[in-house]
């Protein structure tokens, strides 16, 4: 095995082309130019050049993992094999592949030695839209690498990219293919994942471990929701009585630990964005304050009746928007999280409020029995607690996209533009209808980026799961437990496919886009503590890196989903071996024989215009007909609304099968021409562009089809 590792390191360190170069760094730069001359060797390298122990300390802890794991790559691109034809009876015969020799030593006239590192600023501030691009050089038969960046964050932006490009020739010696130039920049300024702290508790070493990955990735962001119902393990000197509600002492941050991770952090280029999820999402910790503040912590959360639940999750609990002393509390909690926390960006939740659970504040009931609603009363607490925290310290806003887009809650009023809404809800829309009304976005669409989704239910007690044969059977249509989602309300599982292919800009105006600052992938915690951390956020966020750093087109414009595969199966290898215990993508076997593991032999499936063909038959009582293509063309999607959907075929061009959704369900316009969504029967959550076919069908046999 290690013979034919190192032989494919070799064929790929000397065959030049583009797809077969070894070194295969992720994000992929913006841009890179390999040269074709022999490999440069490595030997111990020196900084010079700047003076800023942030950037000497980046440089030290590459340069160390360089000489620790001594890389091998373990996926390394190249075309793929020629197969045998299907047999026929004039099949032809199969062509033999011929293997090329290489010559595998190194450029013996030179030594890499130096690195020359030249920051313009180095006392930058770790803030939103910070400078973090860079250049590095590597010259044919040089003794320096030359770096250059506009500020400390590029230069480890620099580092991080070197640690990857510098590979072991697999007897022990240092090299890098050279000549090599890289010009690099963020696409976005916020590029970040999600961790949540108030479900389970998480340790700092495992925060620890996923700022790594972070910096390895370049990701900039670590969104760090703190606190939820559940529990309160945030230490607070205004109210320490709060921690009464952590799982347990050993579970609590102290200041101490706050300011060990937040240093971390920021040495690594991460900005952490604390939030305190208000006014819903609220019970533990505040009831140690005041239960006055609170409303409906006592309630039954689900009713066991839907319609009148109080929560989407136990345990219930939203802060009282009508008590005065809700914003006397919220305020010093603010304040004194807002001075630990140097980020100018500070998260205040804002998602998920419920009608019902105010029901039991006596002063709402007081306040809907004047013909106020659920948005009128979300607008009080935008009124008054927006103002209260910023004259406590005025940092910006971010709020979940339910303060402007909810159908059941959103504030009735006037919103500050300056608030940055981070859209969870409606993919494409909701980023479409925010960027709209002029507020800027961080895009976590929950149907692309959850990290959480796909694993099934995790509330007690559940009937829904004690059926024993599949009722639908005949039928064919999905259910709770045959082919639905089984309990997770956003299934299915997001694969590192699905997130890279998200075009969340897709027809925005200019305007629009520019509005879009990057996005954020979410881990709710539910089913998540530092057991399973690390392995449901990588590498899948890895995918997102590359998203918002380079994009998922190449120059041509066509997506390099495929060109990512082997990319990512590498890096997955190099977090593991750096200390991130990312999960599995596939078999190992994968790695070592490029793109044998696709579903399409075919390289550019991607790249191609679909041509669509939508058949019906046997349609009873079917009223609707649609068919619509995915964001980037690769796929059809047919919906149909109605009974008796029963037999619908659909394909799309390219030799491609497309996915048939939604017999028997009920499909939603939520914009003309802009996004269309199945939100009832199988394929729930899907969306698409446009409708290509829309036609009533009516009852009886039917023989419809349509190609377009």
């Amino acid at each position: 095995m290690r013979d034919f590792i190192l032989a494919s390191l070799a064929t790929a360190l000397f065959a030049r082309s583009a797809e077969a170069v070894a070194a295969n760094p992720l994000p992929k730069p913006t841009e890179i130019t390999w040269g074709s001359e022999s490999p440069l060797s490595v030997g111990s390298l020196t900084l010079n050049g700047v003076d800023s122990q942030i950037v000497q300390d980046g440089f030290d802890r590459a340069f160390e993992a360089i000489k620790e794991l001594k890389w091998v790559p373990k996926a390394t691109e190249a075309p793929i094999r020629s197969f045998e034809p299907f047999p026929t009876a004039t099949a032809a015969s199969r062509k033999k592949s011929r293997k090329r020799q290489y010559d595998t030593g190194t450029n013996s006239t030179a030594s890499l030695s130096t690195v020359n590192c030249q920051v313009k600023d180095t006392s930058a501030a770790l803030q939103h839209g910070v400078d973090e691009s860079y250049t590095l050089e590597i010259s044919k038969n040089s003794s320096s690498i030359e770096i250059t960046a506009e500020t400390v964050y590029g230069a480890l932006h620099a580092f991080t990219t070197l640690q990857q490009i510098v590979i072991s020739d697999g007897s022990g010696k240092l090299i890098v293919e050279a000549p090599v130039s890289i010009k690099d920049a963020p696409l976005y300024p916020v590029r970040g994942i999600m961790i949540d702290s108030g479900r389970n508790y998480l340790s700092k070493k495992k925060i620890f471990e996923q700022l790594d990955g972070m910096a390895l990735s370049k990701l900039n962001v670590l969104h760090w929701h703190m606190v939820d119902a559940q529990s309160w393990p945030v230490e607070l000197e205004t109210y320490p009585d709060m921690t009464e509600d952590a799982y347990s002492l050993n579970e609590i941050y102290s200041k101490d630990i706050l300011q060990e991770i937040i240093s971390y952090a920021a040495a690594r280029g991460v900005r952490i964005i604390p939030e305190i999820d208000m006014p819903g999402h609220a019970s533990s910790g505040w009831k140690q304050v005041d239960e006055s503040i609170l409303a409906c912590i006592d309630s039954w959360w689900s009713n066991d009746n839907w319609p009148t639940h109080t929560a989407v999750e136990p345990n219930p609990g939203q802060l009282d928007i009508l008590n005065n002393k809700t914003y006397e509390v919220t305020g010093k909690v603010y304040k004194e999280l807002a001075g630990i926390f140097p980020d100018n960006w500070f998260h205040i939740g804002g998602d998920e409020l419920h009608m019902n659970c105010y029901n039991f504040s006596s002063l709402a009931r007081e306040f809907f029995a004047q013909n106020h609603t659920m948005g009128d009363l979300y607008q009080v607490w935008v009124d008054r607690a927006i103002p209260n925290f910023q004259k406590q310290a005025n940092k910006t806003f971010v709020m979940w996209d339910d303060v402007i887009l909810s159908a059941d809650a959103a504030a009735t009023g006037e919103v500050p533009k300056d608030i940055v809404i981070q859209a969870w809800n409606n993919g494409i829309t909701n980023i479409n209808n925010a960027t709209a009304l002029g507020h800027r976005v961080i895009v976590s669409s929950s149907d692309f980026m959850y990290l959480d989704c796909g694993y099934g239910g995790w509330v007690g007690n559940d009937q829904r799961y004690d059926v024993q044969a599949n009722p639908d059977a005949a039928a064919g249509t999905p259910n709770f437990n045959y082919g639905g989602n089984g309990g997770s309300w956003c299934a299915p599982y997001k694969t590192w496919q699905r997130i890279y292919d998200y075009d969340f800009t897709a027809g925005l105006s200019d305007e629009q886009k520019k509005l879009v600052v990057g996005s954020i992938a979410p881990l709710w915690s539910e089913q998540v503590d530092d057991v399973v951390l690390s392995q449901k956020l990588w590498p899948r966020a890895a995918a997102l890196a590359e998203l918002v750093w380079s994009g998922n087109r190449d120059e041509n414009g066509n997506k390099r989903t495929n060109e990512l595969t082997q990319r990512i199966l590498n890096f997955r290898e190099y977090l593991v071996a750096s200390g991130v215990s990312a999960a599995p993508l596939m078999p190992k076997y994968c790695l070592q024989h490029p793109h044998e593991c696709d579903l399409n032999l075919n390289q550019t499936i991607l790249w191609t215009n679909a041509v669509a063909v939508l058949r019906v038959r046997r349609a009873l009582d079917l009223h609707r007909v649609a068919l619509c293509v995915d964001d980037d063309s690769s796929g059809g999607v047919a919906v149909a609304q109605g009974r008796g959907a029963n037999d619908v075929e659909v394909s799309a061009g390219g030799g491609r099968d497309a996915d048939v959704v939604g017999f028997g369900g009920l499909v939603h316009d939520v914009g003309p021409g802009v996004v269309h969504e199945v939100v009832r029967g199988e394929g729930v959550g899907r969306r698409c562009r446009d409708w290509l076919l829309e036609e009533a069908v009516g009852k009886g046999e039917v023989d419809s089809e349509k190609k377009l």
